[in-house]
């Protein structure tokens, strides 16, 4: 029902040609589908040379996630900034385009961890220059097929969207070609109920990530799967849904998700257990 892929974050970071060169091999030796494609900084992998490792290993790119470390802000910010942050977006874009991935999708609105508060009128005003900063690329992302999916983080990686509720109010007059990413880590802390927050992302679905409650496999946890899955499927959504977890072992990616604990014996383990039981779990939605 849902192609499967994995991120490279679950084993390291930056992702660099080496490491897609070592990686994208095992993933296809062990059965997924696609790999999310993160893009940190503008050429750390080659698009062509991605593209042809894909190619010759029978997995699809499910989507470009770019990074959005301080100073890649699109609300907020100056005049040079905004302009370095839409650049750097286009280009992720071409990316995408190179390696056939449809969506460029994550917290494309500022930094993760940036957080201040705001009275119900200053998020308004949020919402909106956030708007009118990110129509250029969207209308650029449109015109070359790719779909931009705008993630919800949890509340300690952003004050501005936390919610499906959240989003959809701030996509409100963007083109559908504009949409939302679902990640079910972010989720399972910010929803109340997170199946009614699926169906109400359904009709601007764009991408899905999944992991356990703790950022481990699916079904290590106590999400409840089958429902989180047979929701998703009531929405008619057939993209791809991709396992994304992170490593202790690289300290900017430990520091920046909070890994303080393994969340498997071994980060292989992450990948295969989660493999294993979305397929079992998607085997009874068909």
């Amino acid at each position: 029902m849902f192609a499967i892929g994995a991120n490279p974050w679950i084993w390291t970071s930056p992702v660099t040609d080496d490491v897609l060169a070592r990686l994208v091999p095992r993933l296809a030796a062990w059965g997924f589908d696609a790999v999310e494609l993160p893009m940190e900084n503008l050429g750390d992998w080659d698009p062509e040379k991605t593209r042809g490792l894909l190619d010759e290993h029978g997995l699809t790119a499910a989507a470009v996630i770019p990074m959005t470390p301080r100073g890649r802000e699109l609300v907020g910010v100056d005049a040079a900034t905004l302009r370095g942050t839409r650049d750097y977006l286009r280009a992720l874009v071409d990316a995408a385009t190179v390696i056939g991935a449809p969506t460029l999708c994550g917290p494309t609105y500022t930094a993760v961890g940036r957080l201040w508060r705001m009275s119900p009128a200053e998020r308004a005003a949020c919402y909106a220059e956030w708007r009118a900063a990110l129509a250029p690329v969207a209308a650029y992302a449109a015109s070359r097929g790719v779909r931009i999916g705008i993630e919800p983080l949890n509340r300690y990686d952003t004050c501005v969207l936390n919610t499906v509720e959240q989003t959809l109010e701030a996509l409100d007059g963007l083109p559908d070609t504009v949409g939302i990413m679902l990640d079910s880590f972010h989720m399972n802390i910010e929803e109340s109920d997170p199946y009614a927050a699926i169906t109400a992302a359904g009709p601007r679905l764009v991408h899905v990530q999944v992991s356990g409650s703790h950022r481990g496999a699916p079904g290590d946890d106590h999400i409840d799967w089958p429902r989180w899955l047979r929701t998703l499927a009531d929405t008619g959504y057939r993209g791809p849904i991709c396992i994304e977890s992170f490593t202790g072992e690289v300290e900017h990616m430990a520091l920046a998700a909070s890994v303080w604990r393994r969340f498997a014996p071994t980060q292989d383990a992450i990948a295969t257990n989660g493999l294993r039981y979305l397929r079992e779990v998607c085997a009874t939605l068909a």
